[in-house]
């Protein structure tokens, strides 16, 4: 099913595909209703909701993360809260119905050992959302592999660096679901990034490597982020920039300041920045409502309990988010491209320019 929405507010259309997947937008549109190819800053309602249906990581005592060079920025090794209620994901499915157009399921620990995984993943397709999710495949089943493939636009396979990480990538891409690898990028791991970016490769057939940024969050070490003078930096942007893969490559929005500064074949108007708070929001299993997962003192948190998904989004905290995507470096010529990079953890942006200048307003 193929739908489209005009958003009155903010004067735009988006449509998508229940289906497949596709999302598009157009630009403001002008009085005759034509694209002005000028992006609209935000929408009236979130499209992409990352929705943390897990409270509780159950491999976090058995150290899998800290074994596999990953720093858990959720603290799944050490915070115990409550997986979601299936009462409340419905809930929240139903407030989304032909608006939001797709559902990350994640949280503390992997989606696919939610004891409801199978029951939630139901509910989205009720309600016409495309639910996707992360998995580093510890403990996968064959059931969980089938749900995927059933119901599932994608998935993503965390890079741990393990047999267990290569045998779920191998059984979901037989399976015929389209697979994702996660890839963290951090100076721990840039080097056998600009490895296997310089020939050694991927699994044969996966659909895209998405490479995230780390990030100083919960037990995610400051002395393993990139530098904008890290030595490696400038190889593995020249092989994002040059050399063809048999996989796509994608960035979360967190890196737009590297593509921006280091990779120049890559199109500006192809990236998109920070969307929290513009287009997205994260909503924990205990139904706190954040612009992203990454602000885990929920300092622009506000709690779900009593108000609507449009009542926070339209809410002062929320506000205050966009306020510093809005005033950011505003001498920066690129500033459109970026605003400024990342309100939460403002070190993360890969960033030399001397324009750089953020610029927060209180929440």
């Amino acid at each position: 099913m193929r739908y489209a929405v005009h958003d009155k507010k903010y004067n735009y259309k988006y449509v998508f595909d229940t289906k497949t997947g596709f999302y598009m937008r157009t630009g403001i549109l002008d009085k005759n209703g034509n694209d002005t190819s000028v992006d609209p800053f935000m929408s009236s309602f979130p499209h992409l909701i990352d929705v943390g249906i897990m409270g509780h990581c159950i491999h976090g005592e058995s150290g899998l993360c800290k074994a596999a060079g990953v720093q858990c920025y959720q603290s799944g090794y050490s915070v115990k809260k409550p997986d979601m209620a299936v009462e409340d994901f419905e809930s929240i499915a139903k407030q989304c119905r032909h608006i939001t157009n797709q559902f990350a399921l994640g949280g503390r620990g992997d989606p696919n050992q939610h004891k409801e995984f199978e029951r939630i993943l139901q509910i989205c397709r009720e309600n016409d959302l495309v639910p996707n999710y992360t998995t580093s495949g510890f403990g996968m089943t064959d059931e969980q592999v089938s749900l995927t493939k059933q119901y599932c636009g994608a998935v993503a396979v965390s890079w741990y660096r393990s047999k267990y990480t290569d045998d779920a990538i191998k059984r979901f891409l037989d399976a015929g679901c389209r697979t994702n690898i996660h890839y963290v990028l951090s100076k721990n791991s840039i080097g056998e990034a600009v490895e296997r970016l310089s020939g050694k490769g991927f699994a044969e057939g996966i659909n895209a490597v998405i490479f995230l940024m780390h990030k100083p969050v919960g037990q995610g070490e400051r002395e393993n982020m990139i530098a904008p003078d890290e030595p490696l930096l400038q190889e593995f942007c020249r092989l994002v920039n040059e050399k063809e893969q048999p996989f796509k490559i994608g960035f979360d929005s967190c890196s737009v300041p590297m593509i921006v500064n280091f990779c120049p074949n890559i199109a500006k108007i192809t990236l998109d920045t920070c969307e929290g708070a513009r287009y997205s929001c994260y909503i924990s299993s205990e139904m706190i409502m954040s612009p992203c997962s990454f602000d885990r003192d929920e300092k622009y948190g506000v709690s779900l309990r009593g108000r609507s998904i449009r009542e926070v989004w339209d809410s002062s905290q929320f506000e205050a988010f966009r306020d510093s995507l809005r005033r950011s470096c505003p001498y920066c010529p690129d500033r459109e491209f970026c605003m400024g990079g990342c309100p939460l953890v403002p070190d993360v942006a890969i960033c030399p320019s001397v324009n750089r200048k953020q610029i927060y307003a209180d929440a």
